[in-house]
């Protein structure tokens, strides 16, 4: 049986907190001869648009979603809304707790703290919104890791970091080898100009 991961779109998401996954997820599928699958998925099955710009087809409304084996909520400004927004969060809450991995990027963590999956639980989002987070309350919030594991949940800092994420679900889904072999065809060997060098300090 072809197992799916599905990924929320919603009005205002961050375009690389979706594509990012779904290209290594999308990778995973196309060398699976059909074990996975990757699908998009929004509130009433319509096109959304992100905060750049960009719009994305959803395969499927919240109504007609399969039970799905992988969610991923993307964050950006939209979450601001969407967490008040009972039909994505009711999504969440009832796609993850039958799925068998929950995870999130950027501020997409937001969405699963309110759907109740980070409940005394480690996890990490963007810099930007760590202390934001930590307010929320009955989570622990890690700020210096791209991803943080806590059981089924893995939730990813900013944007770029859904990539590594991705990368470390498909050998946990699959393994080492297929995650290489992933990584290989992304050609993903991160080495930008040291404008940022990793480990210094974020701006306030």
């Amino acid at each position: 049986m072809t197992k799916t991961i599905g990924i929320v779109l919603f009005p205002d998401f961050e375009d690389l907190d979706a594509i990012g996954p779904k290209e290594v997820f999308g990778m995973l599928a196309m060398g699976s001869n059909g074990e996975w699958q990757v699908v998009t998925v929004s509130q009433d099955g319509e096109p959304v648009r992100s905060f750049l710009g960009t719009t994305i087809a959803a395969d499927h409304s919240f109504g007609d979603c399969p039970q799905l084996d992988v969610l991923l909520v993307p964050g950006g400004l939209g979450t601001r809304t969407e967490v008040d927004n009972e039909a994505i969060v009711g999504f969440v809450r009832q796609q993850g707790a039958a799925a068998g991995w929950v995870t999130s990027v950027c501020t997409g963590a937001f969405l699963l703290h309110r759907a109740g999956f980070l409940d005394g639980k480690r996890a990490t989002t963007h810099w930007g919104a760590v202390e934001l987070l930590r307010q929320e309350g009955n989570v622990t919030v890690v700020d210096d890791e791209r991803w943080v594991r806590d059981g089924n949940v893995i939730t990813a800092a900013g944007v770029s970091a859904g990539i590594d994420m991705a990368l470390y679900l498909v050998a946990e889904l699959t393994s080492g080898d297929t995650a290489k072999r992933v990584q290989q065809m992304m050609e993903y060997y991160p080495k930008p100009p040291e404008f940022a060098p990793a480990g210094e300090e974020t701006p306030a």
